[in-house]
């Protein structure tokens, strides 16, 4: 189809069949991960190919149009992310985790922004590429947008949005509590690209991405008619978010409460089931 008033072509895409949860014979997930989260993974794998199940019925020409186009590369960059996230989570790889959680959220926030009204920034853009005879090279421009403001007061992503942003900077105390956190006020033991079983981060980072898968697949159930997204998967998406709450309302859940003056206080810390659980305020 060609784009509402601009010479590009929206061309048909490209997308995976299926999203695999990276547990299979040849991979090593701890079994703890299998036996403690397997409920938890079994529902992000759920939800993850039920964004697949709306990307390809979305591929028809009638949906190729510019709105498509813009929401549908930060959705790709949104998927790629959350499966990388979830492949590092059952290797104990938590700390690589919580950058790619927070250019999820971005990501989703930006489709969020485009949705509602921003889309006039990607005309902007398109008019503006061109072939630079300076450099001998196509110029498309960086096409800056961000829609930080929106993602900040969004009740559903806000939070995770915001803990993230600070467990991913390189404050004090997020590091220690990323490298060593069983410390206390009488020892501080790093433990250097330690990747062992975690079940409070693993709890916390899984929570996560159960949290942005819904989000995502709200974000595409509406965006308008952007997308095909068919009352079954309505109804499948409905189920899914269900799921999801009671998931995360377990009460021994690992979680994370903001306290409104800037810090956060973690609940249920720590490695082991049998352990006993901690709280920690950051």
């Amino acid at each position: 189809m060609v784009s509402e008033g601009h010479p590009q072509r929206f061309a048909p895409f490209v997308f995976p069949q299926r999203y695999e949860l990276p547990l299979g014979p040849s991979q090593a997930a701890p079994r703890e991960v299998r036996f403690l989260l397997g409920e938890d993974l079994a529902l992000f794998d759920k939800g993850m190919n039920l964004e697949l199940l709306i990307v390809r019925e979305s591929r028809a020409s009638r949906y190729r149009t510019n709105a498509l186009a813009a929401l549908l590369g930060l959705w790709s960059r949104s998927f790629s992310y959350r499966a990388d996230a979830g492949s590092l989570l059952v290797r104990g790889g938590y700390v690589s985790c919580l950058p790619l959680l927070r250019a999820a959220c971005d990501c989703i926030g930006a489709q969020r922004g485009l949705a509602e009204g921003d889309l006039h920034e990607l005309a902007d853009w398109l008019d503006a590429m061109s072939q630079s005879r300076e450099h001998a090279a196509l110029e498309l421009g960086l096409g800056r947008y961000r829609a930080g403001a929106r993602l900040a007061a969004d009740d559903r992503l806000g939070a995770p949005y915001r803990v993230l942003t600070d467990l991913s900077m390189t404050h004090f105390g997020s590091t220690i509590f990323q490298v060593a956190p069983e410390a206390d006020l009488q020892k501080i033991r790093i433990g250097f690209a330690d990747t062992s079983f975690h079940l409070g981060w693993a709890q916390l980072i899984l929570g996560w991405l159960l949290v942005l898968v819904s989000a995502q697949l709200e974000t595409a159930a509406n965006a308008g008619d952007t997308f095909a997204v068919s009352p079954e998967a309505k109804a499948q998406l409905a189920g899914l978010s269900s799921e999801v709450e009671r998931a995360l309302a377990k009460p021994d859940r690992c979680r994370v409460e903001e306290l409104g003056d800037g810090r956060y206080l973690f609940h249920n810390v720590r490695r082991q089931p049998g352990g006993a659980p901690q709280r920690l305020l950051l």
